[in-house]
């Protein structure tokens, strides 16, 4: 399927952002969100939106969590820019709503609903975008973090949520997926949880290749999650 690309700004509390969007040639498509990972946003995530436009013929819109020119070169710098908004949800959550906002006005899709998917800290993102109530009908975490918000409380998760998970992965260990279950549970949310019993983190970026931290490519992992996150759309989305 042919796709059109564009990168752009937009603005989220008057501080500049560079989005990505990616359009599957035709009629006008149901969007998908797209979270980067704790180095902000890049060609990887640009790659998904394009993979969700051309395989799965949805508009793809990359956001951009850190701000225009905000991103990291190597571990110390991404995690600078991570842990202020992991430690300041309420901050995190008001630059998702911005985004979210945002993709309501982009030209040439279908806006009558959306979803969104997000791959590491992009993980945690669209969590929280459930959890906050913003404007989405599901979200798709991908070898995501976990740990809920102290910003909220009693809330009711009325988007689907699934999260694909490397049952080894050291971020997100056995006993933080139990919490998330339970905040599922008790936050009555329709809720799956797919666990790749030999997967770490990262299983979903080529190229990925550090044992020792945990962090690993994993062709079936991915192949695997892929697929079913192409059924997960069809079902929010139709």
């Amino acid at each position: 399927m042919g796709i059109t690309t564009t990168t752009f700004d937009y603005a989220v509390g008057g501080a500049p952002y560079e989005g990505y969007l990616a359009r599957p040639d035709g009629p006008p498509a149901k969007l998908v969100l797209v979270a980067h990972a704790w180095g902000g946003a890049s060609d990887y995530e640009r790659g998904k939106a394009d993979r969700i436009a051309a395989e799965l013929g949805y508009a793809a819109f990359a956001i951009d969590v850190y701000g225009k020119g905000r991103r990291g070169s190597d571990p110390q710098e991404n995690e600078a820019l991570m842990s202020p908004l992991v430690n300041d949800r309420g901050e995190l959550q008001a630059r998702l709503a911005g985004a979210v906002e945002h993709a309501k006005t982009l030209e040439g899709i279908d806006t009558s609903a959306r979803a969104a998917a997000g791959f590491c800290f992009g993980g945690l993102c669209v969590l929280d975008m459930a959890r906050a109530g913003l404007d989405v009908a599901g979200v798709a975490s991908f070898h995501g973090l976990f740990s809920a918000p102290a910003n909220l409380s009693d809330y009711k998760i009325d988007a689907r949520v699934i999260a694909y998970h490397g049952w080894k992965d050291p971020m997100a260990p056995p006993e933080d997926v139990m919490s998330l279950s339970q905040e599922m549970a008790g936050a009555e949310a329709d809720w799956q949880l797919y666990a790749f019993g030999n997967a770490v983190h990262s299983f979903t970026t080529p190229g990925a290749n550090m044992p020792d931290m945990g962090v690993m490519y994993d062709s079936d992992a991915d192949k695997r999650s892929w697929a079913s996150f192409g059924q997960f759309l069809g079902e929010v989305l139709g």
